[in-house]
């Protein structure tokens, strides 16, 4: 029996580590624990994570595990765009992130009563409706939905609540080389680039882009004047 327990334990290991390979150079998959992202992502949703879109850096190791600070800057790194949704590293507090990708480096970025101001320009959106949801574990809330688009990107959804309280308005800045400025499509519950706890992102804290959504777990109960979510799987993401 030995010589099959030995080819069993032979198997996993070989199949452990092809799956390490596999998440740490091409795809991985991610969990969405909070509603920053909401509308485009919700609660329970599984996401699968291109890791090879902007090259790799000690962040990119599968399972949450990074190499050394020593080891800094990033391998065939590829450059981010506008309008897409990453996941990275916090600069601060070294937690997993997801937010969408606002202003690149060279970008002059402030905000207006919550409009985004970029290079000079106000982002275009357009009004789509009003509407309420029940946040996760939370209160009923009243939300008006945009449609926006930023420069060279595809329209993207937004939210802010109808009774606002988030960050409104900053002052105008200019992304310098190497990093990034983020923000959640729930613009008025989201912790992003807009607070000096989290700044801009360093292109080395890259983990990758986010591609679809696999699957969700997401739930919630009907209720009288509120909308819930409809599951979705193998839905592209924009």
């Amino acid at each position: 029996m030995r010589p099959f327990f030995k080819e069993i334990a032979g198997m996993l290991v070989l199949a452990f580590g092809f799956a390490f390979v596999f998440q740490t150079t091409a795809f991985a998959t991610y969990f969405i624990p909070s509603e920053s992202m909401v509308p485009t992502l919700q609660v329970g949703d599984r996401l699968t994570v291109s890791k090879f879109a902007y090259g790799w850096s000690r962040h990119s190791l599968a399972y949450d595990l990074q190499l050394p600070s020593s080891l800094s800057g990033r391998v065939l790194a590829g450059e981010p765009k506008r309008g897409d949704i990453v996941v990275f590293i916090h600069p601060r507090s070294g937690q997993r992130m997801i937010k969408r990708l606002i202003a690149v480096p060279g970008d002059r970025i402030a905000l207006r009563e919550g409009r985004v101001v970029l290079n000079g320009v106000e982002v275009p959106r357009s009004f789509v409706r009003t509407y309420k949801f029940r946040e996760y574990g939370g209160s009923l809330v009243e939300v008006r939905e945009y449609d926006e688009l930023l420069p060279g990107a595809k329209p993207h959804k937004i939210i802010e609540r109808l009774y606002r309280f988030g960050q409104r308005n900053m002052a105008e800045i200019t992304i310098p080389p190497g990093r990034y400025f983020m923000m959640g499509d729930n613009r008025d519950n989201s912790s992003d680039s807009r607070y000096p706890d989290m700044g801009l992102v360093p292109m080395e804290n890259l983990v990758g882009r986010a591609e679809a959504i696999l699957y969700t777990w997401y739930s919630c109960e009907d209720e009288p004047g509120a909308e819930c979510a409809k599951p979705r799987f193998a839905t592209r993401l924009q």
